[in-house]
């Protein structure tokens, strides 16, 4: 996928617990879809399912070598999350600078 990922579509597939499972247990390190499946007690469709839609969100990526797919997880999509989220977050620490300097808690810059 060129360019940034879209953070709706990272943040969609981060609302979904088994999709954070998945991420979480690849942050440990890649590893087969099956023993993602294994855990969390779901199908092996299931999971390359939820494999799908992380891929889409650039938050995983999969190689499939014979019959093993190996997932590993993408930091692309968690960097567009961060860039997203430090966006707004500065957004609200300069509005919040500014009430408090017309509250008189400091100057203004």
């Amino acid at each position: 996928m060129p360019g940034q990922p879209n953070p709706a579509l990272v943040f969609d597939a981060l609302g979904e617990p088994t999709r954070r499972a998945i991420i979480d247990r690849l942050s440990l390190g890649p590893t087969s879809v099956s023993a993602l499946a294994e855990p969390l007690g779901v199908s092996l469709a299931a999971v390359l399912q939820h494999v799908q839609v992380l891929e889409q969100a650039s938050l995983v990526t999969s190689r499939k070598v014979g019959r093993v797919r190996t997932c590993s997880l993408d930091e692309t999509g968690l960097r567009a999350a961060e860039t997203w989220i430090a966006a707004r977050r500065s957004a609200m620490e300069n509005k919040l600078d500014r009430l408090a300097a017309v509250l008189g808690e400091q100057p203004l810059p």
